[in-house]
């Protein structure tokens, strides 16, 4: 009998696992959920305005008329961009989208995430199921804490 994962992955292999494409409208930016992308402001740009903090993050960089827009949560939020006078420069969209090496076993009302490239492992994905996230998350800081040296790491 075939594992949850091996007819995933199969469904995966015959179906395709690309995201809908993101729209190429020049009054869009897309990211990927927990990824950063560079953008550049328009001339004159003194304060950069989000929507939805908890979809997207913005961050100006000194000096180098570009910011920085970092995915948090899934789904599209807006960008506005003003002078020093408080006039507006410039509004788009950002769309956060999921990352292509994402497998979402969907089982009822059941949800997992794994992370493929090119082998899966589970992974924490916004929408999954209390459990899973919270061991994989668990998982996850105690290993990034082992590898830092700090809290939850082996005495030495």
């Amino acid at each position: 009998m075939l594992s949850r994962v091996s007819l995933a992955i199969a469904f995966v292999l015959a179906f395709g696992a690309s995201p809908a494409i993101p729209e190429t409208s020049t009054g869009v930016i897309a990211v990927t959920l927990d990824q950063a992308k560079i953008a550049r402001l328009p001339a004159g740009a003194t304060s950069l305005i989000i929507g939805n903090p908890m979809i997207a993050d913005v961050t100006m960089l000194k000096n180098n008329n570009s910011m920085v827009i970092t995915g948090k949560g899934f789904g599209q939020t807006n960008l506005i961009a003003i002078d020093a006078a408080g006039s507006i420069l410039e509004e788009k969209q950002v769309r956060v989208l999921p990352a292509k090496t994402v497998l979402v076993l969907q089982n009822g009302s059941s949800r997992i995430s794994y992370a493929c490239n090119p082998e899966c492992m589970p992974t924490v994905q916004l929408g999954d199921d209390d459990k899973p996230f919270t061991e994989a998350g668990g998982q996850i800081s105690t290993r990034n804490g082992y590898a830092a040296g700090g809290a939850g790491s082996p005495a030495k």
